[in-house]
């Protein structure tokens, strides 16, 4: 049977849920080496849309964001979004899960399709709603 796979990176929606739960602590736990490459749920729709009306291609290279960020960046510009301030606490993630993190083993950066819509425009997109 013919096929076709796009994995795509973490969903905008699903870092801005995870980063907005954080936000509402009063001390922001921020663990180092953490890094995603977010993509906006749409640029994931246009991709498999354009990849079911062609050929089945196998497996399609990753499709992720047009930018990588650490967790302090997607940490501080939320905040910053919602007018909002909060200390931030350093922590290390310890152990083989630690060690992959900070290897950038969660991530693509070979070889990647990159999205249009960047973390900002999701930002400034939930900001207006």
């Amino acid at each position: 049977m013919p096929w076709t796979i796009l994995r795509a990176a973490q969903f905008n929606s699903l870092t801005y849920a995870f980063i907005q739960k954080m936000g509402r602590l009063p001390v922001v736990p921020v663990p180092g080496g953490l890094r995603f490459q977010p993509v906006d749920e749409r640029d994931v729709a246009d991709r498999i849309a354009e990849l079911a009306l062609g050929e089945p291609a196998g497996a399609v290279p990753d499709l992720a964001g047009p930018t990588v960020y650490n967790l302090r960046e997607l940490v501080d510009s939320y905040l910053q979004s919602q007018g909002k301030r909060r200390p931030h606490l350093p922590i290390r993630m310890p152990g083989k899960i630690g060690r992959a993190y900070r290897a950038a083993q969660n991530l693509t950066l070979t070889g990647v399709t990159t999205g249009k819509r960047t973390w900002e425009d999701y930002l400034t997109e939930n900001a207006a709603n």
